[in-house]
C-alpha cells in the first residue's frame, strides 16, 4: 500500500471508534514491540520464525503454512500499554481480510481495526487501543500461499489500562487471576529445575512449532460430536471412539495452551460437560473409560486411572487460568476428582495406584499396578490442591516402586513394564497378559510414556528420585540407538532387547523429556526435537500425536504444575 494508510479510512474509522473509542494521533509514540516475545499460529519452516517480524530487519520475515485460514501473529509487550499505532509491512503473501486486536491476557481479544480489502504492501494504521498483546489476526489470503510479513511494529505508551476481572469467588474455588489468564501459553512463569536443556534454536520458533502441532492435533482429533456442548478427543485408533485417557488429554492441553487458543476456554468446558455427563457406573465422581459413536457409555462404564488423574490435573489447571467462578467451578470439580481418585483408585494397602475403580479387593487385579500411570508432578498438585498429606506418601511409594524395578529387573536399562503385579509382597513385572496383551510385563504400549512421565518431574519439582529414573532411561537409549531416533523401535524387554522393528512416535518423542534433565545431551535433545518437528500428524494416529505434543510442550519450558 506503499503507506497510504496513514489514517483509517472510513470504515476503518467507523470500526476504530465502535471498538476502540476515540482515535488519537500519536505519531510521537515510541515503537514498543522490536525484540518483544512473540508467537504465530503456524510458521512455513526454518527460517520464518515469528520473532523475524519483530527482529527490525526488512530482510527476515514471519511466514505461515501455506494454503490455510486462519492465521494469527502475536506479539507480548510485556505489560499492558497504551496502542496507537500499528505498522505492517506484508511480504508478497498478504493477508486480504484481517483484523487488530488487543487484549489484556491474551485469550480475549478486542478489534480495533478491521478490513476485507487489504492489498498488501505497507499498512501504516493510526489507531487507539489498550493491552499487553497485539494480534494480527488473518482471516482471508491474499494469494495462494500463507501470510507473510516482514515487519510488525507497533507504537504506544506503557501503562494502558487493563480492564479488571470481576469474579464471585465460592469458598472452595481460586480468585480468577486479575490478567484474565493465570498462565498464558509462553510465559513460563515456573521456572525448571537447574541443569534442565530445552531445544537448540529462539524461545519464539520453539514456541511457534507446539502452537503448529497444536493447531493440526486440534483440527485432526478435537470434535464435538453428538451434542455440541460436549467435546471430545477422537481417539482413532483406540478400542473404542473416545476413551478416557483421550479426555485427559485434551484437557490437559487445551487448558496448557489458553494464550494461544482464543478458544480456549471454550473447549475446555466442553470437555468438563463431557465428563459430568459420562459419569462412572461405580464411583460416579469419576469418569467413565469408554463410549461408542453414539456417544453412550459402554463397557461397564466403570472408569481407567490413567484418563482421571489428566482429567483431575486439567481442572487443576484451569482452576489456575482460568479461576473458577465461570460456568463451572473447576476447583471443586478438581477436588471431588482426586478424593474419588484415592477412594476408588488408590491400594490403600499399598499406596498404589489401580488400573480401575473396577480393580477391587475381590479383583485379581487388585495388586496390579500400571506404570504409565505413576505421575508424580499430578500427585505433587493433587497435595497443593487438597491439603492432603497422604498424597506426600503415595507419591513416595510410586517413586520406590520405580526404583525398584529399575534396580531388580532393569539395571542396565532403566526400562519399565507395562504394568507391575504383586504389589503387595514381592512386585515384579507379570510373565504374560494380566490386563491388556501379552507383553504386558515389557516395555511396551503403555510403558512407553514412562520417560515422559517421569521426566516431566524432574524437570519441573528437581527431585533427586525421579532424575536419577530418567537420567537412567536416557543414558540407555542414547547408546542404545547410537544417537539416532529414528533407531527407537516399539518395544522392548526389560533388559534392552528390541521386540518390534515398527517405529512411532509414543516411543521416540518420550525419550526426549528424559533427555532434556540430562546436561550432557543436548544434541541428543536436539536430534529428538528435530524429528518430532518433522514428524506430521497421522489422522488414525490420536495415541502418538497425543503424546508428542504433552512432550512438546514439556521439552520447550512449558509445563507447569498447578
Amino acid at each position: 500500500m506503499g503507506g497510504r494508510r496513514l489514517a483509517l479510512g472510513a470504515l476503518g474509522l467507523v470500526l476504530g471508534l465502535l471498538t476502540a473509542g476515540t482515535i488519537s494521533a500519536s505519531a510521537a509514540d515510541p515503537l514498543v514491540s522490536r525484540g518483544k516475545a512473540v508467537t504465530a499460529s503456524s510458521i512455513e519452516g526454518t527460517g520464518f520464525e515469528a520473532s523475524k517480524a519483530v527482529d527490525g530487519s526488512t530482510s527476515t520475515r514471519w511466514a505461515s503454512v501455506e494454503g490455510h485460514d486462519p492465521e494469527w501473529l502475536r506479539v507480548d509487550l510485556g505489560t499492558a500499554h497504551t496502542i496507537s499505532r500499528v505498522k505492517l509491512n506484508w511480504e508478497a503473501a498478504y493477508a486480504k481480510a484481517y483484523r487488530v486486536q488487543t487484549s489484556p491476557d491474551g485469550s480475549a481479544w478486542t478489534d480495533v481495526y478491521s478490513t476485507t480489502t487489504g492489498d498488501g504492501g505497507v499498512d501504516d494504521l493510526t489507531l487507539s487501543g489498550s493491552g499487553r498483546y497485539v494480534r494480527i489476526y488473518g482471516t482471508a489470503r491474499g494469494t495462494s500461499y500463507g501470510y507473510s510479513l516482514w515487519e510488525l511494529e507497533v507504537y504506544g505508551v506503557d501503562g494502558g489500562t487493563t480492564p479488571p476481572t470481576t469474579t464471585t469467588t465460592p469458598p472452595t474455588t481460586t480468585t480468577a487471576p486479575p490478567s484474565g489468564l493465570g498462565y498464558p501459553f509462553g510465559s513460563r512463569q515456573q521456572p525448571y529445575a537447574a541443569g534442565i536443556l530445552r531445544p537448540s534454536g529462539s524461545t519464539s520458533a520453539l514456541d511457534a512449532a507446539v502452537v503448529d502441532y497444536y493447531q493440526r492435533w486440534k483440527s485432526a482429533f478435537v470434535r464435538h460430536n453428538c451434542n455440541s456442548a460436549w467435546t471430545q478427543v477422537l481417539a482413532t485408533d483406540a478400542d473404542h471412539t473416545y476413551v478416557a485417557e483421550a479426555q485427559g488429554y485434551g484437557m490437559v492441553v487445551v487448558a496448557t495452551m489458553a494464550g494461544a487458543d482464543p478458544d480456549a476456554k471454550r473447549i475446555f468446558d466442553g470437555f468438563v460437560k463431557w465428563k459430568i455427563d459420562h459419569p462412572s457406573s461405580i464411583d460416579p465422581d469419576l469418569m467413565a473409560a469408554e463410549q461408542d459413536d453414539s456417544c453412550r457409555s459402554v463397557n461397564g462404564s466403570d472408569a481407567a486411572t490413567d484418563g482421571d488423574m489428566d482429567v483431575a490435573y486439567g481442572l487443576l489447571l484451569a482452576d489456575r487460568q482460568w479461576g473458577s467462578a465461570g460456568t463451572y467451578n473447576y476447583k471443586q470439580l478438581a477436588i471431588k476428582h482426586i478424593n474419588a481418585i484415592k477412594r476408588s483408585e488408590i491400594n490403600p494397602s499399598t499406596n498404589l495406584l489401580r488400573p480401575g475403580d473396577w480393580a477391587d479387593s475381590g479383583d485379581p487385579r487388585y495388586y496390579v499396578t500400571r506404570s504409565s500411570d505413576w505421575m508424580a508432578d499430578h500427585f505433587r498438585a493433587f497435595r497443593k490442591a487438597t491439603g492432603d498429606s497422604a498424597w506426600d506418601t503415595i507419591r513416595t511409594a510410586h517413586q520406590n516402586l520405580i526404583k525398584t524395578m529399575q534396580q531388580n529387573f532393569a539395571p542396565n536399562t532403566g526400562l519399565l513394564p507395562d504394568f507391575v503385579e504383586r504389589t503387595n509382597s514381592t512386585p515384579r513385572p507379570p510373565a504374560g497378559e494380566v490386563l491388556e496383551d501379552p507383553n504386558d510385563g515389557k516395555y511396551w504400549w503403555n510403558a512407553c510414556r514412562v520417560p515422559w512421565r517421569i521426566g516431566a518431574d524432574a524437570a519441573t519439582s528437581g527431585d533427586a528420585t525421579s532424575l536419577a529414573a530418567a537420567r537412567k532411561l536416557n543414558t540407555w537409549v542414547k547408546s542404545k540407538t547410537g544417537g539416532n531416533p529414528g533407531n527407537i523401535k516399539v518395544g522392548y524387554q526389560l533388559n534392552g532387547t528390541q521386540i518390534s522393528s515398527d517405529v512411532s512416535e509414543a516411543y521416540t518423542a518420550p525419550f526426549a523429556v528424559a533427555a532434556a534433565t540430562d546436561p550432557g545431551s543436548q544434541a541428543w535433545l536436539d536430534a529428538l526435537w528435530n524429528k518430532m518437528v518433522a514428524t506430521p500428524i497421522g489422522g488414525n494416529d490420536y495415541f502418538a500425536s497425543s503424546i508428542q505434543l504433552q512432550v512438546m510442550i514439556t521439552v520447550t519450558g512449558n509445563h507447569w504444575v498447578p
